[in-house]
């Protein structure tokens, strides 16, 4: 599978739930030139892992949105599903509290386009015969930081079972930012507030004497 980073994000117009109401035409190109975005894709509606990593962006957003970064959700599941979610409280296995978009790939079309369906689909045999699919046509849990002009800068796909951890998407928004604003990377384990390196090999030399 090819890497969407350094890639400008696919662009796409879908139905959505925006601060429980439904929405047509959603797109990420209203963040355009205005705010970092955080896209992940969840597998489905109504399970067990995907409502913990719902709530836990939902507990950050404050955080997000003090750098300037809006938080976009995706599954394939319907608007329609996601707006019954939603009415769901937490004890109940619900997503009710969420405020951040959620869009509704229905067609899977979104999620082939950044590379994180699962299953995959057969034309038939002859033409006129019937598709058939390999596995759920559903979101792997994929993660896409997009910056302020639409360039993917980091990806990550999990796997179905494995949730994510919102705490490392928040790092790396900090490391790009601060890539962004000092010029200097970002070198393993960077958090916010420590020290990067420029990319000479001075730099480098300077930073490994003091670490």
């Amino acid at each position: 599978m090819s890497t969407l980073v350094g890639k400008s994000a696919p662009v796409f117009k879908a139905n959505a739930v925006v601060n429980g109401e439904v929405v047509s035409d959603f797109s990420l190109t209203r963040y355009l030139d205005k705010q970092h975005v955080v896209f992940f894709f969840y597998p489905k509606d109504f399970t067990f892992v995907c409502p913990s990593e719902l709530h836990a962006f939902q507990a950050a957003l404050a955080e997000f949105e003090s750098r300037h970064t809006a938080v976009v959700a995706c599954s394939t599941d319907t608007e329609q599903s996601h707006w019954g979610w939603l009415q769901v409280a937490k004890d109940h296995g619900g997503i009710k509290g969420v405020t951040y978009p959620i869009v509704a790939d229905t067609n899977k079309t979104i999620s082939s386009a950044y590379g994180v369906l699962a299953g995959e689909l057969h034309p038939g045999a002859t033409p006129g015969a019937p598709f058939t699919a390999t596995g759920d046509l559903i979101a792997y849990r994929g993660l896409f930081l997009i910056d302020r002009k639409g360039t993917v800068r980091h990806a990550l796909v999990n796997d179905l079972p494995l949730g994510r951890n919102v705490d490392e998407a928040l790092r790396m928004v900090d490391a790009l930012q601060f890539f962004e604003k000092h010029g200097e990377v970002c070198p393993a384990n960077w958090a916010r507030g420590k020290a990067g390196m420029k990319a000479t090999n001075a730099g480098v030399a300077d930073y490994l004497a003091h670490h």
